[in-house]
């Protein structure tokens, strides 16, 4: 395959090889997710949407579910304060998505009588949303025709497409370029495109161990045929986690989540031996509205 970022119209004429292909191994392989579902509903799907970024599926499922069950509706989650959120979210991490799916809820009970709008600049309008996840929903929940464009289809891409091991850090307009020349013209053929492509790049064509025998495509591939090139560009660094401020934040909200009532600084003082660092961390919080700060030292998670 050609480098298909210079000329969409070869991607166009390449895409047919590739749709038929991966949509067929899809639909043996895809994993059943309760979020693919008929009664996920959109609703469903946009609680997974938060719920998935930057988080696996294994640790997502055993919060979704409860959260499914406490909030079946958008409405159900606007009422309830948005501490209640941050406290149902758990250890998922990145807690600020919680308030973020909160603010969400409350405008769709405001503006569209509580069901997900199925209109892509709508959803864009949304508390929280951007242009992965509007993309996303109007795709998987609506079947509608949109680039959908999260980590693992960008290095699906990456490789079968442009023939480099891994995308860019952040996503480039040529990729954007190349993921719409890439689509399907059928609405429903392009979100069953978008599902099947993230499914590849989570379960055969990974960052780590790409299984290149079980890939659908692997004939294809053009960073394949050119004999798997290594990466070139800037170092790639994994995340760390322990010793941060992320780690001192996460201890901090936990005690908060699991206080039926306001908590004394001394408690939150227990969780972290470096005061410094802990006052920054427990500030962070209140800054991002995760933490309301009350009199005489005393916090809580956010009544709204």
């Amino acid at each position: 395959m050609t480098d298909t970022t210079a000329d969409p119209a070869i991607a166009t004429s390449d895409a047919a090889s590739l749709h038929a292909p991966v949509i067929a191994w899809f639909d043996k392989n895809a994993r059943d997710l309760p979020w693919r579902r008929p009664e996920a509903g959109a609703w469903g799907v946009m609680v997974s949407e938060f719920m998935l970024q930057q988080t696996p599926v294994s640790r997502v499922l055993p919060v979704y579910e409860r959260w499914l069950a406490r909030w079946p509706r958008p409405a159900d989650l606007a009422a309830e304060a948005p501490g209640e959120a941050v406290r149902a979210w758990g250890r998922l991490g990145y807690p600020r998505r919680a308030l973020r799916l909160h603010g969400a809820a409350q405008a769709i009970t405001e503006r569209h009588g509580g069901d997900v709008p199925s209109d892509h600049g709508q959803l864009l309008s949304l508390p929280g949303i951007g242009e992965y996840t509007a993309a996303a929903v109007a795709s998987f929940a609506y079947g509608q025709r949109h680039a959908v464009l999260d980590t693992n289809v960008r290095r699906v891409f990456a490789r079968a497409a442009t023939g480099i091991q891994y995308p860019p850090t952040a996503t480039t307009a040529a990729e954007r370029k190349l993921a719409r020349a890439l689509l399907p013209e059928e609405e429903l053929t392009a979100a069953r495109w978008a599902a099947a492509s993230m499914e590849l790049g989570a379960l055969v064509c990974t960052a780590k161990d790409e299984d290149c025998a079980r890939c659908p495509i692997a004939e294809r591939c053009a960073w394949r045929l050119a004999g798997k090139p290594a990466y070139e560009g800037p170092a790639r660094r994994g995340q760390t986690y322990a010793g941060t401020d992320r780690q001192v934040r996460g201890k901090l909200l936990a005690v908060l989540r699991e206080a039926v009532a306001p908590v004394e600084q001394a408690a939150l003082d227990a969780v972290w031996h470096e005061p410094v660092q802990r006052a920054r961390a427990l500030e962070g919080l209140v800054a991002d509205g995760l933490v309301e700060h009350l009199e005489d030292g005393v916090y809580r998670l956010p009544l709204g």
